[in-house]
């Protein structure tokens, strides 16, 4: 996965991203508030379905120009390219998104469903991520996690039942919400001398900093 701060600037998702040139501006650049849901069907884990509401400064940015019959609203179809554009694009990041089924880590086909909408003063992304290969979850844990290594996206799992949703799950299957520990203090650690710009820029998969702000779901069925 690359660096998502640089490659982030040139995609229309990260338009209000472009404000990361400013050395002065700490991480993270932009908050999403996540749901997702994880589909079943026969027993087997089959996708993710994915619902992310962005910060307002960032929604107001990123559509700008967008409203074309200039009725102040923004319909979905109006946001139907966005929509497009941007699922297609976080392929480039693994869609922020890392599923293990009994351990083993699992591979996504290409996202369907994009959508956009506005709700309140947030913008809304949702879209279906299906697995490679449906896979039975049996008595092995699934582990969803969203987040972004390079911390330049910071993810939030929504408050309430809502967060997490299991849709065609066996009987029994029940899902499970872990935050950080204290991640307003984590947040501040960004802040830090030494937590420079640059710091930020060099940062990459491999390096991971972001996982430490992992929001996760876990499944168990009986």
């Amino acid at each position: 996965m690359p660096n998502a701060a640089p490659v982030l600037r040139s995609l229309a998702l990260a338009g209000l991203l472009a404000l990361a040139a400013e050395p002065a501006l700490a991480h993270p650049h932009v908050w999403v508030t996540a749901r997702a849901e994880i589909d079943y069907a026969s027993g087997q884990v089959t996708a993710i379905r994915h619902i992310w509401a962005f910060d307002a400064a960032y929604s107001a940015y990123v559509t700008q120009g967008l409203d074309k019959n200039g009725d102040g609203k923004l319909s979905p179809d109006e946001l139907a390219g966005l929509a497009s554009e941007n699922t297609q694009n976080l392929g480039e990041f693994g869609y922020f998104t890392k599923l293990k089924v009994g351990g083993k880590e699992q591979a996504f086909a290409s996202p369907t469903e994009p959508r956009m909408a506005m709700e309140g003063d947030a913008l809304t992304l949702s879209f279906l991520l299906p697995l490679k290969s449906p896979v039975a979850q049996g008595r092995g844990v699934v582990a969803l996690e969203v987040y972004d290594p390079t911390f330049f996206v910071s993810f939030g799992l929504a408050e309430g039942p809502d967060a997490a949703r299991l849709a065609g799950a066996p009987a029994g299957c029940a899902a499970t919400v872990t935050r950080p520990k204290s991640p307003d203090a984590k947040a501040a650690e960004a802040g830090k001398p030494g937590m420079t710009e640059a710091f930020f820029e060099a940062l990459t998969a491999a390096s991971n900093y972001g996982l430490q702000y992992a929001q996760r779901i876990l499944v168990a069925c009986p």
